[in-house]
């Protein structure tokens, strides 16, 4: 069983930056792919970012490339979500979530295990 619990989430005029921080309980943690989803208000939850088992693969939604960061520390079972040039369509639930699998995750199906999300809210 794995628990994660997201922090790091706020208001942010646009062009701000955040970072969100999931700290994760359980063993599985450094054997598990793991990641952001965000659901904005009346829309289905869609992937964000991922980082491998490692720390060293990494991929992202078009809409954040270049724009936020993942990285992970598996000695504090903790993952990160730099964000940067924050735009008022960032504004949803983010929730962190941990894969099935060492690499793969890239939709909700992937998902083993769930946080209960962090509001972020980019202002105009």
């Amino acid at each position: 069983q794995v628990q994660l619990v997201e922090s790091g989430g706020g208001l942010v005029q646009a062009g701000g930056s955040l970072r969100l921080s999931c700290a994760a309980s359980g063993r599985t943690f450094s054997n598990s792919a793991m990641g952001w989803f965000r659901q904005a208000p009346g829309k289905e939850r869609e992937f964000v970012a991922a980082v491998g088992w490692r720390g060293r693969s990494t991929n992202y939604a078009d809409s954040v490339k270049g724009r936020f960061t993942i990285s992970r520390d598996n000695a504090d079972n903790t993952v990160y979500l730099q964000m940067n040039s924050l735009k008022p369509e960032d504004t949803a639930v983010y929730y962190c979530a941990a894969s099935y699998s060492l690499y793969g995750l890239s939709d909700p199906t992937d998902v083993r295990y769930w946080g209960q999300g962090t509001q972020v809210t980019v202002s105009s």
